[in-house]
C-alpha cells in the first residue's frame, strides 16, 4: 500500500515593503476604489492630471475623516501593508491599519507595497486647504487611461491654493521650484481650459 505524505501548506512568499519601493498610482487608487474609500487626491499626480508633463516620487490624498470611511481607509492600506516611513519610525507604534490610530493623527507619511503614499486625515492641519467638505464637492473624477478606475483630484484652485501655502515651507529648493512651476502651468491651463482636467468625468 502506497502511503502519500500530506503536503504542508506553505503561504506565498511576499516581497519586503521598503522605502526603496516605486511609485505605482494606479495600485493606490484600485485598492482606495474597492474599499469605497472617500477622498480627494493632490499634489504631483493631481497636477499630472491637468496636463502637467512631471515626474513625481509618490501619491498624495486627503480623506474623510469620518469613523466609517477611517475603516475603509485602514483596510486599504492594511492591503498595501502600510507602515510609517523614516529612520525608527517603527517605535512610534502606530499602525496605519488601525481606525483608531488614523483618527488620533492628522498627515501619516507611509512606505506601502505600491510605493510611497502620503495621506491627510484632518484638512484642519493641512496648510492651505479648504474645509474637508469644498474640497470633495469641488473636486473632479478623472478615469485612468486603459482602466476602469475613477481617481478624484483636486480642483485647480484648490491645487493652486495648496501650492502656495507648501512653498515657502519648502525643506529643498529643488521641492519649491517645483511647486512654483506647477502654480504657474496650473493657472496658465486653467485660462486655456477651463477649471476640469483632461477628460474629467464631473
Amino acid at each position: 500500500m502506497r502511503l502519500f505524505r500530506r503536503r504542508r501548506f506553505v503561504p506565498e512568499r511576499q516581497s519586503p515593503v521598503t522605502d526603496a519601493l516605486p511609485t505605482q498610482p494606479r495600485r493606490v487608487f484600485d485598492a482606495l476604489a474597492r474599499h469605497r474609500v472617500d477622498y480627494v487626491t493632490i499634489g504631483g499626480v493631481a497636477v499630472q492630471a491637468y496636463g502637467h508633463v512631471r515626474t513625481t516620487q509618490d501619491v498624495d490624498i486627503v480623506a474623510a475623516g469620518g469613523r466609517a470611511n477611517l475603516e475603509r481607509l485602514a483596510a486599504a492600506l492594511g492591503e498595501l501593508r502600510a507602515h510609517l516611513r523614516g529612520v525608527d519610525a517603527h517605535l512610534l507604534g502606530i499602525d496605519p491599519a488601525d481606525p483608531a490610530a488614523l483618527a488620533a493623527g492628522a498627515n501619516f507619511t507611509l512606505t506601502t507595497a505600491a510605493g510611497p503614499l502620503d495621506v491627510w486625515t484632518d484638512t484642519d492641519e493641512l496648510r492651505g486647504s479648504p474645509p474637508w467638505e469644498e474640497l470633495f464637492e469641488r473636486a473632479h473624477s478623472v478615469r485612468l487611461p486603459n482602466a476602469d478606475l475613477q481617481v478624484v483630484v483636486a480642483a485647480r484652485e484648490d491645487l493652486i491654493a495648496l501650492k502656495r501655502a507648501a512653498a515657502p515651507a519648502r525643506a529643498s529648493e529643488e521641492k519649491r521650484r517645483l511647486d512654483l512651476d506647477d502654480i504657474v502651468f496650473l493657472a496658465g491651463s486653467s485660462q486655456r481650459g477651463g477649471e476640469s482636467p483632461p477628460d474629467a468625468g464631473s
